[in-house]
């Protein structure tokens, strides 16, 4: 066999093994650089926006009767003032809250509550493309009702307001790069509320 033959063919053969090795090399390095970045909040400048329906709770339950209610619903907002807080999994924000329901009760009363908040939120993801969070909430809450009846007083009520404080926590699942699916449990008018944000 002509030895330049053999020579060619061994470096044909290393040419296309190193092709290969580069490729996958290049495959994994994306992979990686992919994996670093799953979507999560935790970048100090980015905000969101979500909105949220409450379910169960004061005013949802099944105690009134002929009743019209428009549920609890929440618009947020929210901010990341510190990242890297212990790793690059956790982050700070700070943002607000404004939520608002009412029952009206045939022939019986009307009621509302609306609450205007700040919180405070720590985040931590602990896997891919899910925030998980927690935090304090400082808000000023006002109720108001209405009496219906004639025998309760036809147009008499009142009203009343006040600061309150409380925890919550969350989940926040990423559909997507800026989208996310999200669930929160704790202070306000209802037991649970779930939404959908989006960060930008």
């Amino acid at each position: 066999m002509n030895i330049r033959f053999l020579l060619r063919k061994v470096a044909a053969i290393a040419t296309c093994h190193a092709k290969r090795v580069t490729f996958l090399t290049f495959a994994i390095a994306m992979s990686v650089s992919v994996s670093a970045q799953e979507p999560t909040f935790n970048t100090k400048g980015e905000s969101l926006i979500g909105v949220s329906v409450g379910f169960g709770g004061y005013y949802t339950g099944s105690y009134y009767r002929d009743v019209t209610r428009i549920p609890f619903v929440s618009l947020y907002y929210e901010n990341c003032v510190f990242d890297n807080l212990f790793n690059d999994k956790s982050s700070i924000g700070i943002g607000g809250m404004l939520g608002y329901t009412s029952v009206t009760s045939k022939d019986f009363f009307r009621s509302s509550y609306t609450v205007i908040g700040a919180r405070g939120v720590f985040h931590y993801a602990l896997v891919d493309n899910l925030d998980t969070y927690g935090g304090v909430m400082l808000a000023y809450e006002i109720a108001s009702w209405k009496w219906l009846g004639s025998s309760y007083g036809l147009g008499s009520g009142n009203a009343a307001s006040a600061f309150d404080a409380g925890m919550f926590i969350g989940a926040r699942y990423y559909f997507s790069q800026k989208a996310a699916f999200f669930a929160e449990a704790g202070f306000g008018a209802t037991n649970l509320n779930v939404g959908l944000s989006f960060k930008f």
